[in-house]
């Protein structure tokens, strides 16, 4: 205790001095993203030649420094945590080229200077975040103070600013600054005045003051292993400086141990600039990363003017690109006018404010929508980093990326979308059997990682009807996706193994015969047998109860594919065969009866008739003679919804099985002075729901709709308008014009001219008569 409280003492006489003197350790306070202070790091590190460089961030991450400060891997990078339990939980830790921190390891590794981080472990940060998420909860989802503070100290910065923005202002002040002395001044007094502002007694001023006690305890155990004071060098954020210098203590054996831990694991993965850019949501990023490396690499060439002249250059080649014609003049006059912008607000050097206002002027011509696209892709670019293959990665990572390379997939690791079409029939060129089913075992893989909710690839709908054989994909690399992999490491070592898991906890939670077929399905589709077999074995069991019609033909759906692309994918499917026909037959039994609803009702019953009729035309082994009578039934019946039994004409017609004659003595029955005015449109609305082409050519179908329609007077007219309006309400225009061509016939009118008057333009007296029809009253209908 006497030693911790001696190295306290030396700790508490830290000086950010860069001249600082022998008997104190080294203080840099940096920001997380900041190039110049990348940048004077490295300088003031040659020149204070440190023995030990400690860096902000969990200590358990540095086992990672080696690597990370290789020339092997090539920023943006991340580390992440991971709880090793569900729920998981995860923590990011992003760094670019121009990180300070980063900066900080490449420059320890080159000169083979030990390098550590020094904050508190993973494992704890993720159990802190869990209590203050337990506690959130339990204030009933209340916002934590600091959030409202840290906006309204954001707000007070942006107002004193003379650029009305704390962003531009630090990059005016800080990433310009002349020297490391300026640069460390600044962030210090930056930091000091951000933590002055934001402390209010919240929890996250309790977590910052643990996480400050932890780096002293850090700095304590380096001096207890030798190292004096003046050959460390700490690089944190400047907000945790006067923390770090205050009267705070080390963090004791006893405090270290009853802080809140999480099991976790942590993995090196590769990130990109939008991930890093504020807007996709991370908090310590910054509006252009891709603009932020342009200033990195003007401060190692020693060119101030080195970001907006690039800058510039990359907006024109952009818009060129896109077809925007962008003259050298443009920007040669852009150039020296951000210049002269930023001499306006006392600076020499534009900043990206200045360059935005001089492209908006000198190249979007005063309207920032004509460059908007190029701004956006110049400040963030698509860059995204690279880690070599087995380089501290997770066990499916490791699977993943040996199935890339083994299906030749991994040109399409990249943040540029990119199609890829798939023969999945057996290739008889191919030299071997993995060649022959390459596209095959690519679909099943890409399946794998789609039921995963990976992110990396997006089945397309095949345009060549009845391809079976062919499928369209969509693939585009994102560090989501490689966040998504590691997290699936809690579900399988393997992507085939974590796609089996989750099938079989999806089998355990699903509650309806649709959602089991679905899983059957997606087992199908994923080429995975035994998950198949269980997902039958469990469907089987429960279609035997099975009782909604909606119901029945929702898993008929997902069944169908299994069934009909059986062979291609190489799985059994007789398995299937027997559930679909013990489904489809219960259909049929009960179909007439679940008729017997009203309108909402019915256009759920339609969907699933339509449903079970493709279906049954899709499989030969379906009793069709059954389903026909059923149809018969439906569209004969008169207890039932009209709109119905019109569909199930309608389905009949096109299947032959209604003739010319039937057709007639149906519309006669239904569309007669006899029958409510609404029965009668609806059944013809239900009727009008397919086959419409063949509808259009029977003439005789619009005599008697013309003949049933002279019958009706003004109300029953009204009341059936509204249903024939709600029946011709998705016909296209063409179809309207044929049938305005035989309504001019049966008229004996001219057809041409008649079709022109009925697809004009509606008057304002005829659209308010029109619009009248919604608010008819329909009495006790």
């Amino acid at each position: 205790m006497k030693k911790i409280q001696d190295n306290r003492d030396i700790i508490k006489n830290c000086n950010l001095s860069p001249r600082s003197d022998k008997a104190k350790p080294h203080v840099f306070g940096i920001r997380h993203l900041s190039p110049a202070g990348a940048y004077y790091l490295r300088k003031y590190l040659d020149r204070i030649k440190p023995k030990l460089v400690l860096i902000e961030g969990p200590s358990d991450f540095s086992s990672l420094i080696p690597e990370l400060g290789s020339k092997k891997v090539k920023p943006p990078v991340a580390i992440m945590a991971y709880t090793s339990q569900p729920p998981v939980r995860t923590i990011l830790y992003p760094f670019a080229v121009y990180s300070p921190e980063y900066q900080a390891m490449v420059w320890s590794v080159e000169n083979n200077v030990k390098c550590s981080f020094c904050d508190l472990p993973s494992s704890i940060f993720l159990g802190i975040e869990k209590s203050k998420q337990d506690n959130l909860n339990k204030e009933s989802g209340m916002e934590p103070v600091s959030e409202s503070l840290n906006e309204y100290v954001h707000r007070r910065l942006d107002e004193l600013s003379t650029d009305g923005s704390n962003e531009v202002f630090w990059e005016r002040t800080m990433e310009q600054a002349a020297s490391e002395e300026a640069y460390m001044e600044g962030a210090a007094a930056f930091g000091n005045n951000l933590r002055q502002l934001t402390l209010s007694n919240t929890i996250d001023d309790a977590r910052n003051i643990v996480r400050e006690s932890y780096m002293l305890r850090t700095v304590c155990n380096a001096l207890e292993d030798g190292i004096e004071p003046h050959e460390i060098v700490m690089v944190v954020g400047a907000f945790h400086i006067q923390g770090i210098l205050s009267d705070c203590m080390p963090m004791e054996d006893s405090e270290f141990k009853i802080l809140s831990k999480l099991e976790s694991s942590i993995t090196l993965m590769p990130y990109s600039y939008f991930r890093l850019s504020e807007r996709s949501g991370y908090g310590a990023g910054n509006k252009a990363p891709a603009y932020y490396e342009l200033l990195w690499e003007g401060l190692n060439r020693c060119e101030p003017g080195y970001a907006p002249a690039k800058y510039f250059a990359a907006l024109g080649a952009f818009l060129r690109e896109h077809g925007s014609h962008v003259s050298s003049a443009e920007i040669i006059e852009a150039i020296r006018l951000s210049h002269a912008l930023a001499k306006m607000h006392g600076g020499s050097i534009p900043t990206l404010r200045d360059i935005k206002d001089a492209a908006v002027t000198c190249i979007g011509h005063g309207n920032f929508s004509e460059i908007v696209l190029a701004v956006a892709d110049t400040d963030i670019g698509t860059m995204i980093g690279e880690i070599p293959e087995g380089l501290s990665s997770t066990s499916i990572q490791s699977d993943f990326n040996r199935k890339l390379k083994e299906l030749r997939l991994e040109k399409y690791k990249t943040l540029v979308s990119q199609e890829l079409s798939l023969d999945l029939r057996e290739n008889l060129r191919g030299k071997s059997k993995e060649a022959a089913f390459i596209d095959l075992e690519r679909s099943f893989f890409l399946h794998k990682l789609r039921l995963l909710n990976i992110g990396f690839a997006k089945v397309r709908e095949v345009k060549q009807e009845k391809a079976t054989w062919a499928e369209h994909w969509l693939l585009q690399w994102s560090p989501e996706s490689e966040i998504r992999i590691v997290e699936a490491v809690l579900k399988g070592d393997t992507v085939e193994l974590a796609a089996a898991f989750e099938i079989n906890e999806r089998l355990k939670e699903a509650s309806s015969i649709s959602e089991l077929a679905v899983l059957v399905n997606e087992a199908f589709y994923c080429g995975m047998s035994k998950s198949l077999e269980s997902a039958l074995n469990v469907l089987q069991k429960t279609a035997i109860d099975a009782a909604a019609v909606d119901e029945i033909a929702k898993t008929a759906a997902a069944l169908s594919p299994a069934i009909l692309y059986g062979d291609i994918r190489k799985l059994d499917k007789t398995p299937i065969e027997p559930i679909l026909s013990q489904l489809f037959l219960r259909a049929c039994l009960i179909l007439p009866g679940e008729c017997t609803c009203d309108d909402e009702a019915a256009k759920v019953m339609a969907d699933a008739i339509i449903t079970l009729h493709s279906v049954c035309i899709e499989h030969d082994f379906l009793d069709s003679a059954r389903w026909k009578k059923t149809l018969f039934e439906i569209s004969s019946r008169d207890d039932l919804n009209t709109r119905l039994s019109g569909l199930s004409a309608a389905i009949l017609l096109e299947m032959g099985s209604m003739d010319k004659e039937e057709l007639g003595i149906e519309v006669e029955r239904r569309l007669s002075k006899g029958i409510p005015a609404e029965l009668g449109a609806s059944w013809f609305e239900g009727l009008a729901m397919k086959n419409r082409y063949a509808l259009i050519a029977r003439l005789s179908l619009w005599e008697k709709l013309s003949s049933y329609l002279d019958t009706l007077d003004d109300d029953e007219f009204k009341r059936s308008l509204v249903f024939l309006r709600r029946a011709f309400a998705d016909f296209s225009s063409e179809e309207k014009y044929k049938i305005a061509e035989n309504l001019g016939e049966i008229w004996d009118i001219n057809p041409v001219r008649t079709a022109e008057t009925l697809n004009s333009m509606l008057k304002p007296k005829e659209l308010e008569d029109i619009s009248g029809l919604d608010d008819f009253d329909f009495g006790d209908i």
